[in-house]
C-alpha cells in the first residue's frame, strides 16, 4: 500500500483557478509567501510560549521611568541611573511658585493632606526643574519620583497598585502635559485624579507640567456659549468638559516670562557657578542680552544655555 503523499502548497492564479509553479513567480511575490508562512510560523510558537515575566522593580533607587514593552504591552518601573541634582536655591525668581510647591511636598511627606499640583506657563521657566529639585531635597524624608509619559496615563491605576503600601511617598511626574480632543489619556488621568472607583493611596500625588492651562486646545468659536457648534446641542457644557480635567488639579502654579533684571540675574548665577569673577560676568551682560533676542525668549533654560556656552568660548 502506498504511502499518501502530501500535496505542497502552491500558490494560485486567481483568474484561472490553477496552481503557479514556483519558478514562475517574481521575486517579491515568492518573498510575500515566505513572510505570510514565518508570521503563521511565529503566531503558533507564542501561544506555546510562557508569557514573560514583569521586570522586578528596583525599590532603592530614587526616581523611575514607567516604561511600557510595545510586543508585549506590559509596563515595569525602569530606575534611572543618573538622578540629575538640582538644589532649590539654585532656581531663581520664581520664590512663589518654590514656597508654595515645597510647602504642598511637605505636607505630602508628614503624611498631612496636599494636592495634585499643575505647573503652567512660560517654557524654561523652571516648572520642570523645581520638581526635580524637590527630589534632591526630600529624597532623604522619603520623596521618589516616578516619571510618566502621557501617552502611558491609562496605565497609572497598575502604577499605582506596585507603590501601594510602601513607606516611601511617590511623585508621579507628567512633564509637558497636554491633551488633543478623543485622547484615551484624558481620560485615564481625569479618572484617576476624581471619581476614580479605586482610590489613589496617600503615599501617591500628581505633579504636571504644561504649556496649557487648560491642557487641550481652545478656538474662538467656543467663546460664544450660544452659538452652535456642528451638532453640539449645548456647546457651553462641552467647553466646561475641556476645563473639567485641569479643575482636579488643587494646586495651580503658573510660570511667566522673566523680565530682563530677572534673566540677568540667573546668567550671573550661572556664571558665578562656573568660575567667572566679577569683571568676567559684567563683560558678558551684553552678550547675554543678545542670546535672548536671538533665542526669542529670556528663561532660565536660555541663560543656562547662554552661560555654558560663554563659558566654554573663554575656556574656563
Amino acid at each position: 500500500m502506498k504511502k499518501a503523499v502530501r500535496k505542497t502548497d502552491q500558490p494560485i492564479d486567481q483568474t484561472t483557478g490553477t496552481s503557479i509553479p514556483r519558478e514562475n513567480l517574481s521575486g517579491a511575490e515568492a518573498l510575500a509567501i515566505l513572510l505570510l508562512r514565518a508570521e503563521s510560523v511565529l503566531g503558533r510558537l507564542e501561544a506555546i510560549l510562557p508569557p514573560a515575566q514583569s521586570q522586578e522593580t528596583d525599590w532603592s533607587a530614587l526616581a523611575w521611568r514607567w516604561v511600557v514593552n510595545k510586543q508585549s504591552a506590559t509596563g515595569a518601573l525602569v530606575a534611572v541611573p543618573n538622578v540629575s541634582a538640582i538644589r532649590l536655591s539654585a532656581l531663581r525668581d520664581i520664590d512663589d511658585q518654590k514656597q508654595r510647591l515645597v510647602a504642598n511636598t511637605e505636607q505630602f511627606l508628614a503624611g498631612r493632606p496636599a494636592n495634585n499640583a499643575l505647573m503652567t506657563g512660560s517654557r524654561g521657566c523652571g516648572k520642570s526643574s523645581l520638581v526635580r529639585a524637590l527630589l534632591t531635597t526630600y529624597s532623604k524624608h522619603g520623596l521618589r519620583i516616578i516619571e510618566v509619559d502621557k501617552h502611558d496615563l491609562r496605565d497609572v491605576p497598575e502604577i499605582v497598585a506596585l507603590v501601594r503600601g510602601r513607606p516611601e511617598r511617590f511623585i508621579l511626574f507628567c512633564d509637558d502635559l497636554s491633551f488633543e480632543a478623543g485622547e484615551a489619556g484624558y481620560t485615564a488621568l481625569k479618572s484617576v485624579l476624581d471619581g476614580s472607583v479605586s482610590a489613589v493611596p496617600d503615599n501617591v500625588l500628581i505633579y504636571a507640567t504644561s504649556n496649557r492651562r487648560h491642557l487641550m486646545p481652545e478656538y474662538f468659536s467656543e467663546n460664544a456659549a450660544t452659538q452652535h457648534l456642528g451638532e453640539e446641542v449645548h456647546p457651553a457644557e462641552a467647553i466646561e468638559e475641556k476645563i473639567s480635567l485641569s479643575e482636579r488639579f488643587g494646586l495651580w502654579l503658573s510660570f511667566y516670562p522673566f523680565s530682563q533684571e530677572a534673566y540677568l540675574n540667573i546668567v550671573n548665577s550661572w556664571l558665578k557657578h562656573y568660575g567667572l569673577k566679577a569683571a568676567q560676568i559684567a563683560e558678558a551682560r551684553q552678550h547675554a542680552l543678545n542670546w535672548a533676542v536671538g533665542r526669542g525668549s529670556r528663561s532660565g533654560r536660555v541663560a543656562e544655555q547662554f552661560a555654558r556656552d560663554w563659558v566654554g568660548q573663554q575656556g574656563q
